[in-house]
Parts: structure tokens; C-alpha cells; sequence
């Protein structure tokens, strides 16, 4: 395995300065916003597909401080009805071709929610069987995800894109392995997932069963942690409170070894390995609780003992 970052989390630095960063956290990889809800800090997604020269300058940039690309991120919702749906669906179909001229096999992104109805102006996520509207709007949902994403997928892999790794959060159409496999047996084995265990612990499920159950599609992995705080008990761990709210919120991102322990995340990396999974470890630092540098020491420190062991 091979440690890296999603580079979002160095949005504040010019490449040349978080591809030194990087070096000096010991990394290997870096993982590339390249729009969407990424605000792509590093990427200048159509010259760089515009441009061999740009991509050469990226590619050099990163080969100087010894480091690769694990994989592209676009993560975003496709679904979106409208005009929205369309502008994300154009950023995917860049990325997707970029990943192609670098060579990349790998793309993270979410499932991405379609409306409700045909009438509906933004998404709706359904959570619960009842009321009985529900059923009759996941049955329109997936249908138009279905054909969406199996559109998607051919473009993927006319760009030579091998691996769509779907990241598990809410607000999407796939939140769980259940959904991940029905839109993979719809649409084929290029999509599997990029495994978060952050969000799979606030939504209450166990990361380590989830490697189980995923063993032949984990394409990517996410390094982020949850830290489950006092005001769940009385305000459950549905919490809409921004991410800044941290001193109020029921659950917040926090660094590896602040939520769960380094024997639980030992215990992971153990189980992937078992489950013969060999790709990028990708460092996504969201927590705002302690100041970042001292974030993303504690994160690479952690891992680098882990996987040294």
C-alpha cells in the first residue's frame, strides 16, 4: 500500500509548495480535485486536458517530490436535475478524459441523487420505507440513475478508465454496500467503491464488515475519522450543523486515532491486507478541530507506523 492525501486538503498552497508538503509528510501519492464540490485548488481541469505541456508540468511538479497519482476526484452529483446536473455531468466527462491522457485508471466520485419526480428542481434523499411515497420515488430515482450511470460508465472506459470508486456519504443514491452493489450489477464491475470509514461510522455501520462485504470492489481508500460527541445522546447522529459548528454538533471529522484508536485503524489496514487490497491509502483531512499541520503530522505519523509494522 501507499500512502498519500486528497490534495484539497492543501487548497491554501500552490501545487509546487503542497507537492513539497507532501514530501516532507513522507507521502507517496496524491489524490487530484478536479471540481465539482472539489474547488479543484490544483487542477486547471480544461487546460490541462487542453494541454500536453500543462499535463507534463503537473506530472513534473509531482515527480520532483517523488510522488504519483493515485487518482482523479470529481466528486459531485451528476443527477442533479437541470441545468446543475448537467454542469457537474461535463466536469465527470473532463475529468474522465484527463485521467485517460495521464493515465490514470482510477476516478473518485459519489453516486450523485436525482429529484424525485420528473417535476422535482433538486434532490431528495429517502431514508426511510414509509410513507408510502417513498417506494414509488426510489423506484424513479434509481431508474434514472440506472440510465445515467450506465452512460457514465461508457465514457469512463472509452477514456481508459478502469475504476469508479464511489464514496459512501449522505444526500447520495448509494450511502451503503447494499446500494453500491444494485447500481454495479446495473451498470457493471467498473464501479466499486472508495472506502471512507468516516462516514460509514456516523451513519452506523461497521467499516471493517463493510471491507468484508466490498472484498472484491474496493478500488480506493479514504484515511478519516468520526469522533461521535456528547450532544448525540439527546440530538441522535443526524446533525445538520455545519462542519464549523464543531463545539455544537453530535459527530464531527476528526484525524485519525482522535475518533477511533490506533489499534481499531491498525486493525483496518490489517483487514484490507487480508482482503488482498494493495492501492492508495489517501489522507483526507477534514478536521477542524486542531490546527492542520498538526492535523496532517498526526495523520501520516499514524499510518507510517502502521504500515512500517
Amino acid at each position: 500500500m501507499k500512502l498519500g492525501l486528497m490534495t484539497d486538503s492543501l487548497a491554501h498552497l500552490p501545487l509546487e509548495q503542497a507537492a513539497a508538503k507532501c514530501r516532507e509528510l513522507g507521502l507517496e501519492q496524491v489524490e487530484l480535485g478536479c471540481g465539482n464540490w472539489s474547488s479543484a485548488p490544483h487542477v486547471d481541469l480544461d487546460a490541462l486536458v487542453n494541454s500536453a505541456d500543462a499535463r507534463r508540468a503537473l506530472t513534473g511538479i509531482l515527480s520532483d517530490n517523488g510522488l504519483t497519482i493515485s487518482a482523479l476526484n470529481c466528486s459531485g452529483n451528476p443527477l442533479f436535475p437541470g441545468e446543475k446536473g448537467r454542469q457537474h455531468r461535463a466536469v465527470t466527462e473532463k475529468t474522465f478524459r484527463l485521467a485517460g491522457q495521464l493515465g490514470i485508471e482510477t476516478v473518485v466520485m459519489m453516486s450523485g441523487l436525482p429529484g424525485g419526480c420528473p417535476q422535482d428542481h433538486s434532490p431528495t434523499w429517502i431514508v426511510t420505507s414509509w410513507p408510502p411515497e417513498t417506494e414509488e420515488i426510489l423506484r424513479y430515482q434509481w431508474d434514472e440513475a440506472i440510465a445515467r450511470w450506465q452512460e457514465m460508465a461508457r465514457q469512463a472506459e472509452e477514456c481508459g478508465v478502469r475504476r469508479i470508486a464511489l464514496e459512501f456519504h449522505g444526500w447520495q443514491l448509494v450511502y451503503n454496500p447494499e446500494t453500491l452493489l444494485r447500481l454495479r450489477q446495473a451498470v457493471g464491475p467498473i464501479v466499486g467503491v472508495n472506502l471512507d470509514p468516516s462516514h460509514l461510522f456516523w451513519m452506523g455501520a461497521d467499516p471493517l464488515a463493510v471491507a468484508r462485504e466490498l472484498r472484491q470492489c474496493i478500488y480506493h481508500v479514504h484515511i478519516k475519522d468520526v469522533r461521535t460527541e456528547p450532544a448525540a445522546a439527546v440530538n441522535s447522529l443526524l446533525d445538520t450543523k455545519g462542519v464549523l459548528e464543531f463545539a455544537r454538533r453530535s459527530w464531527n471529522f476528526v484525524t485519525p486515532g482522535s475518533g477511533h484508536d490506533e489499534t481499531w485503524w491498525r486493525t483496518f489496514v490489517d483487514t484490507l491486507r487480508a482482503l488482498g487490497y494493495d492501492g492508495p491509502l489517501s489522507i483526507e483531512q477534514e478536521d477542524y478541530t486542531i490546527p492542520l499541520d498538526d492535523a496532517l503530522e498526526q495523520a501520516s505519523a499514524l499510518l507510517h507506523r502502521i504500515l512500517e509494522s
